[in-house]
């Protein structure tokens, strides 16, 4: 059979047709791959093709609660046995995985049907998704424009309807920002929620989340519970739940405190779209009964940069020396972006000493925005300040990382903190631009409260529904 709306469900919702026996994992599967080429030569979402393995996959899919919903694997760190990870990077071999990462055998067991893997930036570097090796994924409210990054392939592909959840990762926004540029829902859990396991004990230093890209509220929640839960060997340890998040959307958030900016920690304001749409959230905040009031943690200028960057290229520099060990040979003048060398060479010059500086500096940044958050149950920002950028707004050839950052400088002034802090946050697509392009707003939440974030976004996806919003790209 053929399901001509396929992709306005969610996949709980394709799940409960494959439960009643009105489709079956295998036509699914066909959806997705017939949408994936029509819409990907324009989007260029899925850069690994793998419907053979996910037709096999479909005549025998693990009976979890996303039973035949067919999936996307991001191309960086979603190691599945047999197939290539690239990282975006032409500097990374094709070498197969030898075995599964430990999340996607969480996703396989949650009984999602995985069909490919998803565009990234070289080295997951950029909250933009474009590569030498790849090119650009382009967002399906208008292809001229950014997914946001890392995960923008992913992005893209849930906004367009290939699928209606996709892998993702978060180590500076990685899955909040394609959330924002893409009109998704995207939630970056507390530090230690979801696994790294077997081959990572932590990703940047504990920086990076994984998680997935969805259009619903109730398909984070549940995949949460399906991915949930420490491995053995971890070295974080996230607080445990009190009940299944599925069952927390059901909910009322009750009162909640909370806090919201209108202003980055340098005074500069917003995009007017985005300063509007802060202000109007906030305003739909207190009209639901919260408690809304204008402040922001104790940050100083400049100082969440200042400790995210030369963390980030340190754990660049160790990722690339890492490959070339196993190559047996650095990487050649052409394997790598500008942008990816300036930020390897600045690795390689941040200490042993430094680097444990740097560490000591972001966990007592994490001391005072937890004692901020003491008395607010929630921090409301834009998650970018500006709506998607164009593609090609970076040179990606510019070896001078500050010079290759500088169209870039107030366009995320906000989603490293929680990467710094651990905490959770959430991205939802509560407005769009004056051009139509999607406008996230961004929740943070106290460290281990997911929870309220997921009553909270329930509500909000009930007060104000994004259901059937579509983009030019679709279906």
């Amino acid at each position: 059979m053929t399901i001509s709306d396929y992709a306005a469900y969610d996949g709980l919702g394709l799940a409960a047709l494959v439960k009643s026996g009105d489709v079956t994992p295998s036509e699914l599967a066909e959806e997705a791959i017939a949408r994936i080429e029509k819409h990907n030569p324009a989007l260029n979402a899925v850069v690994m093709k793998m419907y053979e393995q996910g037709r096999a996959m479909a005549k025998a899919p693990t009976k979890g609660p996303f039973h035949g919903v067919p999936f996307l694997l991001k191309d960086a760190f979603g190691d599945l046995a047999g197939t290539p990870t690239r990282d975006g990077s032409r500097f990374r071999s094709g070498e197969p995985a030898k075995h599964d990462s430990t999340l996607a055998a969480r996703f396989k067991a949650s009984g999602v049907v995985i069909l490919g893997k998803t565009n990234v930036p070289e080295y997951t570097l950029l909250p933009t998704t474009e590569s030498a090796l790849y090119g650009a994924a382009c967002n399906p409210w208008n292809v001229a424009h950014s997914t946001g990054g890392s995960s923008g392939g992913s992005g893209s592909a849930v906004a367009a309807g290939f699928v209606p959840i996709a892998h993702a990762n978060d180590s500076g926004g990685s899955i909040r920002i394609p959330a924002s540029a893409c009109g998704l829902v995207g939630l970056k859990p507390t530090r230690g929620r979801n696994p790294l396991g077997p081959d990572f004990g932590d990703v940047v230093a504990g920086l990076c989340s994984e998680h997935v890209l969805t259009r619903s509220v109730r398909d984070c929640a549940a995949m949460l519970d399906c991915t949930q839960g420490p491995d053995i060997g971890d070295p974080y340890y996230a607080p445990p739940v009190e009940r299944p998040y599925l069952d927390e959307i059901s909910r009322a958030p009750g009162k909640l405190r909370v806090a919201f900016s209108t202003t980055d920690f340098d005074g500069k304001k917003f995009h007017p779209d985005c300063l509007a749409d802060v202000e109007q959230t906030a305003k739909l905040l207190a009209d639901l009964g919260h408690e809304v009031v204008e402040t922001a943690p104790p940050i100083a200028p400049g100082e969440a940069a200042g400790l995210f960057l030369p963390i980030w290229a340190t754990y660049l520099a160790w990722d690339i020396e890492a490959e070339a060990e196993r190559r047996g040979r650095p990487p050649k003048d052409d394997e790598l972006q500008g942008l990816t060398w300036g930020f390897y060479e600045i690795g390689k010059t941040v200490t042993g000493a430094q680097f444990l500086a740097l560490r000591e500096k972001s966990q007592l940044m994490a001391r005072r925005v937890a004692g901020f958050m003491q008395s607010h149950d929630v921090w409301l920002t834009p998650t970018l300040a500006t709506p998607p950028i164009r593609n090609g707004v970076i040179d990606l050839s510019e070896r001078d990382p500050m010079m290759g950052f500088l169209p870039l400088a107030d366009y995320v002034p906000f989603t490293t903190i929680q990467n710094l802090t651990g905490q959770p946050a959430i991205s939802l697509p509560l407005h769009w631009s004056a051009d139509g392009l999607p406008i996230g707003m961004m929740f943070s939440a106290r460290f281990g409260d997911e929870a309220t974030l997921l009553r909270l976004a329930a509500q909000l996806e009930t007060a104000r529904p994004w259901k059937d919003k579509y983009p030019k790209n679709w279906n």
